[in-house]
């Protein structure tokens, strides 16, 4: 139903708890089909910060923002505020531009 609504995306098992995730990895998709639909229907919990971090995240790398040094720093920086109390795959100073 996600891949049909969203026309975009792919559904992955996850082994760690056994269950379906539904991933769209294309910033094009995330910034025209997903963000546009979450704007329209916002989140109704705490995650609507997180969201609104990661639109800005898509939106500057839509931009190519990520292509430069200054660019990239500045999504680091939002990206490091994103779920704040969650598993981190990586420390702000292991991350080297």
């Amino acid at each position: 139903m996600f891949q049909r609504h969203f026309n975009c995306g792919s559904i992955r098992p996850d082994r760690s708890d056994k269950t379906l995730k539904f991933e769209v990895r294309s910033i094009a998709d995330l910034v025209n089909r997903v963000i546009p639909h979450f704007e329209k229907f916002p989140l109704l919990s705490s995650k609507q910060r997180d969201f609104q971090k990661f639109s800005d995240i898509c939106n500057k790398m839509q931009n190519k923002q990520h292509l430069t040094k200054e660019g990239m720093q500045e999504i680091l920086r939002v990206a490091i505020e994103i779920n704040i109390d969650g598993k981190k795959k990586f420390l702000r100073q292991e991350v080297k531009i």
